[in-house]
């Protein structure tokens, strides 16, 4: 591997933080399926750290290598690092870059300030929070529905961009890394993409109802899955799934092709 300037190190634990974000989250809902442990969302993943052995600094490390990621979002987004072209397609995918940038920036202050024992560790529902303020605001209803717009059609893509390989692209795989990375990155893609899916349609039916306490994240998504029929089987696939995104953010980790502009480079 050529040698990497800080920036590029700082972008790459940022999908190693993301990745173990999901790994435990991933194990939360599998726990969960069999009667044990705390919701399988994002935050209570990080809770769950903080009960570990030196957890506060682990917490610590998560938070910096989120604040890389959120970083390297704000670049390929604002200065377009990808590459990607002047279409409205373009335009769409570096808004939403810039949107996981907003997510993960909260998350990291979560980390931050449970790392720091300021607070935060009981935080709750994030997405009936934003729900309620959005519900609150001038066409409330109308900018919720959007919310939920937004959140499908980013399932929609990283379905596509799973199935259709499209990861490979941004990614420079050894050619004797074999097939296991490609089955890695198709069904975490997947999986994430249909938990995304399901999230959009709860803040569709959050809009409708004018009800904020009906959007929903990961563990409301999973929770309806549970409720299908072989929804057991179906919860177990989808709870692997996200394993499977965890050790998709590692394959970036290690893999993702990062090309900070010269002022990403001169300010790392």
């Amino acid at each position: 591997m050529h040698t990497q300037s800080p920036f590029q190190w700082l972008a790459r634990s940022g999908y190693a933080a993301r990745g173990i974000v999901y790994v435990l989250v991933s194990g939360l809902a599998l726990y969960s399926s069999v009667g044990g442990g705390e919701k399988p969302d994002s935050k209570s993943a990080l809770q769950a750290v903080l009960g570990q052995p030196l957890g506060r600094i682990w917490l610590g490390l998560i938070a910096v290598g989120l604040l890389g990621f959120i970083a390297w979002r704000l670049t390929q987004a604002v200065a377009n690092a990808d590459g990607h072209p002047d279409t409205l397609k373009g335009y769409s995918v570096r808004f939403g870059l810039l949107i996981s940038a907003g997510v993960y920036s909260s998350l990291a202050l979560y980390a931050a300030s449970m790392a720091l024992s300021i607070g935060g560790s009981s935080g709750s529902g994030g997405e009936s929070e934003l729900s309620a303020w959005l519900i609150e605001q001038p066409f409330g209803r109308y900018l919720l529905a959007g919310v939920g717009m937004a959140v499908v059609g980013a399932g929609i893509a990283q379905i596509i961009k799973g199935v259709g390989h499209g990861y490979r692209k941004y990614l420079t795989i050894p050619s004797n890394a074999g097939t296991a990375i490609d089955w890695i990155c198709v069904y975490g893609l997947s999986a994430r993409g249909v938990v995304f899916l399901l999230t959009g349609v709860f803040f569709f039916y959050a809009a409708f109802a004018l009800d904020p306490d009906q959007a929903g994240g990961i563990a409301e998504a999973l929770s309806w899955v549970r409720q299908l029929p072989f929804g057991a089987i179906l919860y177990a696939f989808a709870a692997l799934g996200l394993l499977a995104f965890g050790l998709y953010g590692f394959v970036e980790a290690a893999y993702r092709r990062i090309r900070p502009p010269s002022s990403a480079a001169e300010i790392s």
